[in-house]
């Protein structure tokens, strides 16, 4: 895979790592001057779901499984003939956004456990700020692009320090950090308590409801209505400076930390979105950004306002739209861990392409709330339409389904606020979603999506964009890439999905869609 030139063979090998850190899994990988993987493991690491509603991480876990990571792949790569350790120039990161911790100062110890960013257990929080804000919900969307929400790291701070009695304790002593995963492995990473660099990068701090999306700075009149101390917050960088070097006791130590970017965003890079390119992201929920290049754009139609990227500290930046779906493939997980109706995620194509249609079943997976376009809390999970005809393929082809149907909703939206400007189309004014992730290696989802959007979807040859995306901001800090590297046209072949689907069909399947959506609504109150 190429968006950047390759060198002459003759030349020393270069290397860029790049730290993938997700909800579900954390994987390292290494890419040569070509952006090319030479080497690369993953780990998953454990889901804890303490109540209903609930998602946490074990911080420590989650360190255990970058530095497991980086290990393994140095060793495959190296293994293969790479000269990893003398010729890899620098190491980018990404992470999953907006799950929120905190850990002391003195012990380097966590706090309490990470608080996932699906997590919904805020929305008490929430309705208060809304009640006693002017504005309610909207608040704070002039200042930093967001809705009062529990997905947000701002709430899931104010839990722990209104719950967890070590998180005040160490707050009022000025022994807390706070950080999303991205401060919590660089401060590792650099030292931890032998002066580790408490930091975060600009896309993952636009995700916490503190920064001004203006000044690129933690917004203080939002901290003190907040009731938030400047002290426990990390300092910002552009997504694309040399950080810090990782310190000794790591398997690449004195590597430049050089690119930070937050998952989606990271992606959006990989993908190579320039102003007016929208991408969709599928992992375990989905995401979809569309640049709208150095302008804020505030959404009328339910999307957020937030950074796309900004590489370098001098670099314009480069605002999104962004719709966000909690439940993608994690619905998939459900049907294999919950239900046991797959063994593998891999199995639900094959499961799905039994049957033609859902025959009449639509799933919508508000399994905690949903997301954009709709905003509600408190929805739960309905599968609606079933008969006695209904087998666990239609079940399985309604769980693709719905994840298409999400990413339609939003780009419906995205539509509406692009307006006349048609900020969401290409040069030759037709729509082109460009997709990525691991759920995109399933044809049958792709060709869903293509339908449903009645445009073409399209899948590039390497899909893992967010992990390239970490690569190439880190990269283009030490000189390794140029932006004309990273923005130039890919040459490998993508796969193009067209939609086959008639109109009529999709409008019908569209508005079924919504009067499921609806059955959802005032559902977080039943009986346990």
């Amino acid at each position: 895979m190429s968006g950047a030139k390759g060198k002459d063979s003759k030349q020393p090998q270069v290397y860029v790592g790049s730290i993938d850190q997700g909800t579900s899994s954390t994987r390292f990988l290494i890419y040569d001057h070509s952006a090319r993987i030479v080497g690369s493991h993953q780990v998953e690491f454990t889901q804890l779901y303490p109540e209903a509603g609930w998602v946490e991480h074990d911080p420590m876990e989650i360190l255990e499984s970058v530095r497991t990571c980086i290990a393994k792949a140095v060793e495959k790569a190296t293994k293969d003939g790479h000269d990893v350790h003398k010729g890899l120039k620098a190491v980018g990161l990404t992470n999953q956004r907006e799950t929120t911790m905190l850990w002391s100062k003195t012990t380097g110890r966590p706090l309490h456990n990470a608080i996932v960013w699906m997590d919904v257990r805020t929305s008490a929080i929430c309705r208060k700020l809304e009640k006693d804000l002017p504005g309610g919900r909207t608040h704070f969307v002039e200042t930093c692009g967001l809705p009062i929400n529990p997905y947000f790291s701002a709430t899931k701070l104010l839990w722990l320090m209104e719950n967890v009695d070590k998180v005040k304790e160490a707050v009022k002593a000025g022994d807390a950090l706070f950080g999303t995963i991205d401060s919590w492995l660089i401060w590792n990473l650099t030292g931890g308590l032998n002066g580790g660099l408490h930091v975060t990068d600009v896309s993952n701090a636009s995700r916490t409801m503190l920064m001004n999306l203006k000044t690129l700075d933690w917004d203080q009149p939002t901290l003190k209505t907040l009731g938030i101390a400047p002290g426990i917050l990390p300092k910002i960088v552009s997504n694309s400076e040399v950080i810090g070097k990782i310190c000794s006791g790591w398997t690449i130590s004195d590597v430049p930390i050089s690119g930070c970017l937050g998952d989606q965003h990271a992606a959006m890079l990989g993908q190579a979105c320039r102003r007016g390119e929208a991408k969709s992201t599928y992992g375990t929920g989905a995401f979809i950004l569309l640049n709208t290049g150095e302008e804020i754009t505030q959404s009328k139609h339910g999307l957020l306002t937030t950074l796309a990227f900004k590489l370098g500290p001098k670099a314009p930046t480069n605002y999104a739209l962004e719709g966000s779906i909690a439940i993608a493939g994690a619905a998939v997980q459900w049907l294999r861990d919950s239900l046991g109706v797959i063994k593998t995620a891999s199995e639900i194509e094959g499961l799905a392409s039994e049957v033609e249609s859902t025959g009449g079943v639509y799933f919508v997976p508000a399994f905690n709330g949903l997301f954009a376009p709709w905003w509600r809390d408190d929805a739960r999970g309905v599968c609606i339409g079933i008969t006695r005809f209904t087998g666990k393929a239609h079940i399985a082809r309604a769980v693709l389904e719905s994840m298409c149907f999400q990413v339609k909703d939003v780009l419906d939206s995205m539509h509406k606020d692009a307006g006349e400007k048609g900020e969401v189309k290409n040069d030759n004014g037709e729509f082109v979603l460009r997709v990525d992730g691991g759920a995109t290696v399933n044809n049958l989802l792709m060709q869903i999506q293509a339908d449903l959007l009645g445009s073409p979807v399209v899948r590039p040859a390497d899909i893992e964009t967010t992990a390239l995306g970490a690569a190439y901001a880190a990269g283009l800090a030490v000189g390794v890439w140029t932006e004309d590297d990273i923005f130039a046209e890919k040459v490998e072949s993508a796969t193009i999905f067209n939609p086959i689907l008639d109109e009529k069909s999709r409008k019908k399947k569209l508005d079924s869609w919504c009067k499921a959506v609806s059955r959802t609504f005032d559902l977080a109150d039943l009986s346990l």
